[in-house]
């Protein structure tokens, strides 16, 4: 399962299943339908090591000390459904740490802004000043 552009990383993923909690009432103590994978980003070789680095360091609490990540699910019934769905939450999790932080711009804000607060500043005043009595300045 290729997503996000990233390389399938499923090859290098140990899959483990074990009794879920949760719905399924009387199926759920006999079925092993909790999905959990292990996914070791420093053995990695679909990876390069800039995106190892990467991942090291933006998943810092995520992993455990020797750099393997893991992660389950057990929210559906079905142990397909519940694989499918750890796996779309991991492509997204490593899409998103190796997805590069764009630079933000500095910007000034515009005239009509600058306006504007100028005005609202002076209606303020006015207002106060209108608030004391005649004698005093």
């Amino acid at each position: 399962m290729e997503l996000f552009g990233l390389p399938d990383l499923e090859k290098e993923i140990e899959f483990a299943t074990s009794k879920s909690s949760g719905k399924g009432g009387q199926h759920v103590n006999t079925t092993e339908t909790r999905v959990e994978i292990r996914f070791s980003i420093p053995l990695s070789t679909l990876l390069t090591e800039y995106q190892k680095d990467t991942l090291l360091v933006k998943l810092e609490s995520r992993l455990s000390s020797d750099g393997r990540l893991r992660m389950y699910s057990q929210k559906e019934r079905s142990q397909a459904a519940n694989k499918e769905d750890v796996l779309q939450r991991f492509y997204t999790l490593i899409y998103k740490a190796l997805k590069p932080v764009r630079k933000r711009i500095a910007t000034r804000p515009g005239k009509a802004v600058r306006e504007s607060r100028l005005r609202m500043k002076k209606a303020l005043s006015q207002k106060k000043f209108m608030r004391k009595s005649p004698g005093e300045e």
